[in-house]
């Protein structure tokens, strides 16, 4: 596995509309395996494949012991409104208030090509979900956001420091936790 670049605000890629996944083999795992590698050295939520300069229906998100793989994904339903503060990888020092829907339910498919759907009301993957879902768009939080503020130096030095400290070095768990993805969704531990 490699890190990517994780491409910036002002690079035109960021406002560009992804295209459909349409091969499903190792060239594709390779890419995935790369966007968690990259995901897990900066400490983030979740990246879509523009952000590593490839235009295509690709995002994976983490959320504790939770992971998700999501390709050529389409929301069927969403529901309720909610004000959420996001950051971004590509935008590391600003912050945003952004209204995310409180339901979303999506059809995907995942590496294999393998459709399924997946629901939820939890509030960071909803969030996360549609924050990822807008880089496929060209869109950012930016764009969207109702506030904008400087992101405390805090925040910007922990997620750049990324996640070393915290996970060491063990590239097995990543790798033993990607391969046992079942629907979209992994949970470590199965």
């Amino acid at each position: 596995m490699a890190l990517r670049q994780i491409r910036q605000y002002g690079d035109d890629i960021l406002t560009k509309k992804a295209k459909l996944v349409k091969v499903f083999d190792s060239t594709l795992h390779r890419l995935i395996d790369d966007m968690w590698d990259t995901l897990r050295e900066h400490d983030g939520l979740g990246l879509a494949a523009p952000q590593v300069g490839i235009l295509r229906r690709l995002i994976v998100i983490e959320l504790e012991d939770e992971a998700y793989e999501l390709i050529n994904q389409d929301v069927v339903e969403s529901t309720g409104n909610e004000v959420k503060l996001e950051a971004c990888l590509s935008i590391p020092n600003k912050q945003g208030e952004v209204e995310r829907p409180t339901f979303i339910k999506l059809e995907a498919v995942d590496r294999y090509g393998e459709p399924f759907m997946l629901e939820t009301d939890d509030d960071m993957l909803t969030t996360a979900i549609c924050h990822e879902m807008d880089h496929l768009e060209g869109i950012l939080f930016l764009d969207r956001a109702i506030k904008i503020q400087d992101r405390p130096d805090e925040e910007v030095r922990k997620s750049r420091q990324g996640r070393k400290n915290a996970m060491g070095k063990d590239s097995k768990q990543g790798e033993t936790k990607r391969h046992k993805i079942r629907g979209g969704k992994m949970a470590a531990g199965r």
